[in-house]
């Protein structure tokens, strides 16, 4: 079963080709990484996939649909949502009212005008159960503009979480993070593992090789190799590419 595909994936900025012939295969339940050096067409690719940029050429299926004419918004309603770049966090609102927020964004007919947003039962708690998934129940009622780096994007992941998705694209998490934010955002992710289908691109090789089911590594837009994390510190282009040691 897979529950994201690509099929020969290609984006082109000119004569610039940025991602050659991508074709992954995400299962459902995994946490697949995807890695490579700077320039590689790793935030091209999640951009082609969260249909913030049209590819040139190829197909991308979610749960075996193909959704290469859907919109952003309509992609995140299908349940494939991408994890902080999803919406604006509202400094004066609650952690509570951002994940709230999500909730509704996410649902087609949830907005009731001149109707407290936070009055629906299932709509809040929605918002509860994802605040709590990512670690900030203690911190559900005060205003986001207080929250600490760490603590913001763990709310952009609530939010996402907030709008129930299948799938969730998360690009560079950890980007910014000090050593004991990077430590909670690992340990989050693994709670989330199983629960949800996940494709992370991220720099932190401890955090891909700790998380990821499998990982992915891309090289000038193409697909390199795709392994265990075993299989991708054992690969000797890999490691004479990526990895910067010599092959053996």
């Amino acid at each position: 079963m897979v529950a994201l595909q690509t099929e020969g994936l290609v984006k082109r900025f000119g004569a610039l080709l940025v991602t050659d012939h991508v074709s992954l295969d995400i299962r459902p339940g995994e946490l697949h990484a995807v890695i490579g050096p700077n320039g590689a067409g790793k935030t091209t690719l999640i951009n082609q996939l969260s249909g913030e940029l049209q590819p040139s050429e190829g197909r991308i299926r979610l749960d075996g649909h193909d959704i290469g004419a859907l919109s952003v918004a309509q992609r995140a309603r299908a349940g494939l949502l991408r994890s902080y770049q999803i919406t604006s966090i509202f400094d004066e609102f609650s952690v509570r009212e951002n994940a709230t927020l999500a909730t509704l964004g996410a649902k087609r007919n949830a907005w009731r005008f001149w109707r407290p947003m936070l009055a629906d039962a299932a709509v809040r708690s929605a918002a509860d159960e994802a605040i709590a998934a990512a670690g900030l129940t203690a911190q559900a009622d005060i205003p986001a503009g207080e929250l600490a780096y760490g603590q913001r994007r763990q709310l952009e992941l609530a939010m996402a979480l907030a709008a129930q998705p299948k799938f969730l694209l998360l690009d560079e998490p950890m980007a910014g993070m000090s050593v004991q934010e990077s430590a909670a955002v690992i340990a989050l992710l693994h709670s989330l593992k199983r629960r949800y289908t996940i494709l992370l691109v991220e720099h932190d090789m401890d955090a891909v090789f700790s998380l990821a089911d499998r990982i992915t590594v891309l090289v000038y837009g193409r697909v390199l190799f795709t392994g265990t994390p075993a299989e991708i510190r054992a690969h000797p282009e890999v490691r004479a590419v990526y990895l910067g040691e010599e092959a053996d």
